[in-house]
């Protein structure tokens, strides 16, 4: 098939190269502008741009496909479908018909559960037992659009949203191959009306943790917000980020340390620190840290 791709982020760059490897071509990519990135504030290519010149394929990052100059050059590409994950901008409904078969999205959730910015940082946070990849048909509302393939993943207990977000895309990658192979057979079904929740974008104001909250709460914001913006607490009058978690024994007045393990005592029930990362410096496993900063039972985070 004569392809548009459109996406921006890490998550997108396994589909790009999948549909390259299953022999599509791939008319143009749409992806976010450059932005200023490191000390030097150099514009940095996106990932999927740095992918897509990688390639050797051709790159649009339109501020917005408002204008009809850049919606006539989205049509005048002749596509039979767009392959929409994380681009980042609302598509006009000029752009939404343009392709033969329409536009495709690939949404990390079990829609319509989490439709919306934050699929995999919110499932994780909420509990979910499992979560997903769905393909869907694209229309003008939010993530509302028909169905035509669905697969759950389960939810590991020590899952991250990094580790999450590394398996989801890989399985939306091979589904969209799939589903571009079976698109005319496929049959796109409209999503339930009752189970409808949305995935807010992630604020870091969300990120510090209370350590009144029950450790099941406190882990799973932890690991849901791994690795950015990443949760945080004060030790020892330091803001330091906290990475990864488990589960633990012990109870005491919150935010105690209660062992030389990095055991932290919640609300309810406490949780262990297992990968935390000061200011300036790079991502430390607990027993690392420890050797660098002296935290003993009876301390409060």
């Amino acid at each position: 098939m004569r392809i548009i791709f459109m996406g921006t982020p890490d998550f997108s760059v396994p589909v790009l190269e999948a549909l390259v490897a299953a022999g599509h071509d791939i008319a143009c990519v749409y992806c976010q502008p450059p932005s200023p990135a490191g000390r030097g504030k150099k514009d940095r290519p996106t990932p999927a741009h740095a992918c897509a010149l990688e390639l050797g394929l051709p790159v649009r990052h339109p501020e917005r496909l408002k204008s009809p100059e850049d919606q006539a050059e989205f049509a005048a590409l002749n596509a039979d479908v767009a392959v929409v994950v994380a681009y980042g901008l609302i598509l006009p409904q000029a752009i939404l018909d343009a392709p033969r078969h329409g536009c495709l999205n690939i949404h990390a959730s079990l829609l319509p559960r989490w439709r919306g910015a934050a699929p995999i940082h919110r499932a994780i946070m909420a509990g979910d037992a499992e979560t997903g990849v769905c393909i869907m048909q694209m229309e003008a509302g939010l993530d509302t659009g028909p169905v035509l393939l669905r697969e759950a993943l389960t939810i590991r207990a020590d899952d991250t949203t990094e580790a999450l977000h590394d398996r989801l895309s890989a399985l939306g990658a091979t589904m969209i191959v799939e589903a571009l192979n079976r698109l005319p057979t496929l049959t796109a079904e409209p999503q339930p009306e009752d189970g409808v929740t949305y995935a807010r974008k992630i604020d870091k104001a969300e990120a510090r943790i209370d350590w009144t909250r029950t450790a099941a709460e406190v882990d799973r914001q932890i690991r849901g917000l791994s690795p950015f913006p990443g949760a945080w607490c004060e030790i020892g009058g330091d803001r330091v980020k906290l990475l990864q978690s488990a589960l633990a024994e012990g109870k005491g007045v919150p935010g105690t340390v209660l062992d030389d393990v990095l055991s932290v005592a919640c609300g309810e029930g406490a949780v262990r620190l297992l990968r935390l990362q000061r200011a300036g410096k790079g991502a430390q496993d607990a027993a690392e840290f420890l050797r660098g900063r002296r935290v003993v039972p009876g301390d409060r985070l």
